[in-house]
């Protein structure tokens, strides 16, 4: 990685610790170094993309922090089946702002409001990628689980947030995104 490109990925997790700051969770100096900073491969981070920290994965259970800059946008994707497991399911627990969650769950409200537009939007020009039309809205204490294989994706709102994860064991390179231009372990 190049000096430039090292400077701005500080930059980011400094930005990311502040968030986490605001959640009231404290972080280790080896923590701070280790936090990802996932753009996709796409062109527009940080409008879309991801700020995480993996506390542990293994064969059995992954603990994760996620963090969302305000509006910002984690691509549609799902978890599918891998080495003979059924997939990623995974909790979504909000610690701090506020995530729109969009998951194909019929049991959710339809995201649309009386005229029938979208009430929570996907990023402007790439809404083809965008498919669940049904979502949950988590403020701090609340959370939501996804099961394997199904459809999500989320978006921050005005003020960022601050989301913890708990899920079975996580294998990024295995996430199947709608968009064909994600690459999720680009760097």
């Amino acid at each position: 990685m190049n000096n430039k490109r090292l400077a701005v990925k500080k930059q980011y997790q400094e930005k990311t610790v502040e968030f986490l700051l605001k959640a009231h969770i404290q972080l280790t100096d080896n923590e701070k170094n280790n936090i990802e900073i996932a753009h996709f491969g796409l062109p527009d981070y940080p409008r879309s993309g991801l700020q995480l920290l993996t506390y542990f994965n293994d064969a059995r259970y992954c603990a994760k922090e996620l963090v969302l800059f305000p509006n910002q946008v984690c691509p549609e994707h799902r978890h599918p089946p891998f080495e003979g497991k059924t997939g990623k399911q995974e909790t979504f627990r909000c610690r701090w702002g506020e995530v729109y969650l969009l998951v194909d769950d019929d049991s959710l409200t339809l995201n649309q409001d009386k005229q029938g537009n979208p009430i929570y939007s996907p990023p402007e020009g790439d809404e083809q990628w965008y498919r669940c039309d049904r979502f949950i809205v988590l403020t701090p204490g609340q959370q939501y689980t996804i099961p394997p294989d199904t459809l999500h994706w989320f978006k921050a709102g005005p003020n960022g947030a601050v989301v913890s994860e708990f899920s079975s064991e996580s294998r990024d390179e295995f996430d199947v995104f709608t968009d064909p231009r994600v690459k999720r372990l680009e760097d």
